[in-house]
């Protein structure tokens, strides 16, 4: 598991490194988005790695890893906006999204770490396209819990699922590098 920790930290770097870098370009004009909007983001992203997966052809010169590191960062943004709610002007400085970022970080990796532990890190079993079929999953059920005003019966919360999907979105770039080397 100690790989493990140390592959999701290098991961984590590389996301909250373009976070920084986009936040200096572009301030917190994010923080307008309304939850359902990033649950869209992050769906185009996982359905163009789907589609990246089984198609030949590609016009765009992205590859899936560039898509995963959207779902990492929009999912933290996501989790920030649940803590925070929704701004309607930008309103956090690099450093006071910068600090959200990690804080959320800490919390989905100890969450990671803790599964991991008990389920004997069976994800790396798992393909990339079995991940990205789950974090599409995720999307499905958030997207429902959306529909129904945040409301569950006996669901996780919305949260939970965004936090998955960071771990899942992690799990599959390991695969990919690990597949590179």
């Amino acid at each position: 598991m100690q790989d493990t920790s140390t592959q999701y930290d290098a991961i984590i770097h590389t996301c909250r490194d373009l976070f920084i870098k986009k936040m200096k370009d572009y301030g917190s004009a994010w923080r307008i988005l309304r939850l359902p909007s990033l649950t869209d983001q992050i769906f185009i992203k996982a359905q163009r790695i789907r589609s990246l997966q089984e198609n030949e052809v590609r016009k765009v010169d992205e590859g899936e890893a560039s898509e995963f590191i959207g779902i990492i960062n929009y999912s933290i943004m996501a989790l920030i906006q649940i803590e925070n709610g929704i701004a309607e002007q930008p309103d956090l400085s690099v450093d006071q999204a910068t600090k959200l970022y990690d804080r959320h970080v800490k919390i989905t990796k100890e969450l990671m770490m803790n599964k991991n532990h008990d389920y004997g890190e069976a994800w790396r079993d798992l393909r990339v396209s079995s991940l990205t079929d789950l974090i599409l999953q995720k999307l499905l059920r958030v997207k429902q819990i959306e529909d129904n005003k945040g409301k569950t019966l006996v669901s996780e919360g919305i949260d939970a699922n965004y936090q998955d999907m960071i771990n899942y979105a992690i799990f599959a770039m390991i695969h990919l590098e690990e597949s590179d080397s």
